[in-house]
């Protein structure tokens, strides 16, 4: 019997190959995280999250909050927005936070824990509501990304689409509605829609918002009566 040839070191698979490429950009990502001034800021002033101050850029600069606006806040997981807002309006007004993700509770915001795509939902949201009209709606929400540009785009757009329904139906003539997108397919669409619904439409990109990243926020103000 001929012997046989010893097998030499097997190939890395496709999945190894994978799993070290994100092990290194998991790395990268939280030194990057930790060495981030707003992270540290946060921190620091006892914020949940660094996304606080880009809404803080965004509010301050137009001047879009007011003592006693009912405040909607879409995607709102781990806090940071809502809790920047509950801050700022004081003791007045109403802020009601909406998330898949379930959030620790926060003084004077009252949290729905619920996935916005579904009915049930935003029943709920509507019925906390009660009849009440919103002067403004915050989107920060976003999709668990799969990596697949196209599978995440339109999963963004769906959401999108999905609170500016939400907008239409809740928030009053007049009010102002602030959304994260990420550019890409459907993106010049949607800020065309956005235009027809309101006086004045921006868009923004805070300083806290890191460069690499795609995302941008529609700042839609002056809401049109319905037609």
């Amino acid at each position: 019997m001929g012997s046989k040839g010893i097998m030499g070191p097997v190939a890395p698979s496709k999945l190894d190959s994978l799993m070290a490429t994100r092990s290194k950009s998991s790395h990268r990502w939280l030194q990057e995280h930790f060495s981030d001034p707003f992270v540290k800021k946060a921190k620091a002033e006892g914020l949940r999250s660094r996304a606080a101050y880009k809404l803080e850029e965004l509010v301050e600069r137009d001047r879009l909050l007011k003592p006693g606006m009912v405040v909607v806040d879409l995607g709102a997981a781990p806090g940071g927005w809502s809790q920047w807002v509950r801050q700022a309006l004081g003791d007045s007004g109403r802020v009601i936070a909406l998330d898949i993700l379930d959030m620790p509770t926060l003084a004077g915001v009252e949290f729905l824990h619920g996935d916005f795509r579904e009915d049930a939902v935003l029943s709920e949201l509507e019925a906390t509501l009660n009849g009440t009209q919103v002067d403004l709606v915050l989107s920060d929400m976003a999709p668990n990304m799969s990596g697949v540009d196209a599978v995440d785009m339109a999963r963004t757009m769906h959401l999108a689409e999905l609170a500016m329904d939400f907008a239409d139906r809740h928030l009053r003539v007049e009010g102002t509605f602030l959304i994260k997108l990420f550019q890409g397919v459907g993106f010049d669409d949607y800020v065309r829609e956005l235009r027809k619904r309101y006086a004045k439409v921006s868009i923004r990109k805070p300083a806290a918002s890191r460069k690499r990243s795609p995302e941008v926020y529609a700042l839609a103000q002056g809401k049109r009566a319905a037609t």
